[in-house]
């Protein structure tokens, strides 16, 4: 596939988080960038401002592995999932998207979800003094299983009440311990999604256990 760049050789790019769909930056390649970027599965662009290349991360160390590339339908523009170390943005925000202009709707992020596994894993990798976190993963997976429970337990009660505002804090709580479990266990956030990705792509929509054929 031939993609089409504009008058000065380049073409677009959207960077998105491969797990969370969250956009990450927008910026341009030019022809050998995206050929670098396809060679080493790294993310390569074309910065206009210093009319050079430049590797994702090279100098700062956020870099993107990139996971898909896919053209647009007039193969104009492209769109990048990346897996994102650190941050994308130069000014140390996540995303170089948050400078809101208007907001009609109040929606949920799934990219939260991302953030709350990296700073779980961050706790592993730098212990803090006083970090609940750090407590139940001393503590061991029996101790972390035992709050899973109680959580689950919680928001059973909360829903018998009919308390959604309760219920929606207990089920927060329900899965951080979640992922404090599959920290522990050694289980990753995006494992989760394989599985529930699978299940949808065989059009799936109860639990494992509850597609199984009862016996008779």
């Amino acid at each position: 596939m031939n993609v089409k760049y504009n008058a000065d050789g380049l073409i677009p790019v959207i960077t998105v988080d491969a797990v969370t769909n969250e956009v990450l930056m927008q910026a341009y390649m030019n022809e050998e960038a995206l050929k670098k970027t396809l060679s080493t599965g790294d993310a390569w662009y074309y910065s206009r401002s210093r009319k050079e290349l430049w590797q994702k991360g090279a100098t700062s160390g956020n870099t993107q592995k990139v996971v898909s590339l896919t053209a647009d339908c007039d193969v104009d523009s492209l769109l990048m999932k990346v897996r994102q170390t650190g941050v994308a943005c130069h000014t140390g925000n996540r995303s170089c998207f948050f400078n809101e202009l208007a907001s009609f709707e109040s929606v949920g992020n799934t990219a939260v979800l991302r953030i709350l596994a990296d700073t779980i894993n961050e706790r592993v990798n730098n212990p803090q003094e006083g970090s609940y976190t750090n407590y139940l993963l001393n503590k061991g997976v029996e101790k972390i299983c035992k709050k899973v429970g109680e959580e689950a337990t919680e928001a059973v009660i909360a829903s018998m009440k009919n308390d959604n505002v309760e219920l929606a804090n207990e089920l927060a709580d329900l899965l951080y311990h979640i992922f404090v479990l599959m920290q522990a266990q050694g289980i990753k956030y995006e494992d989760v999604l394989k599985v529930l990705q699978s299940r949808h792509a065989c059009g799936a929509d109860t639990p494992a256990r509850e597609a199984k054929p009862k016996k008779k």
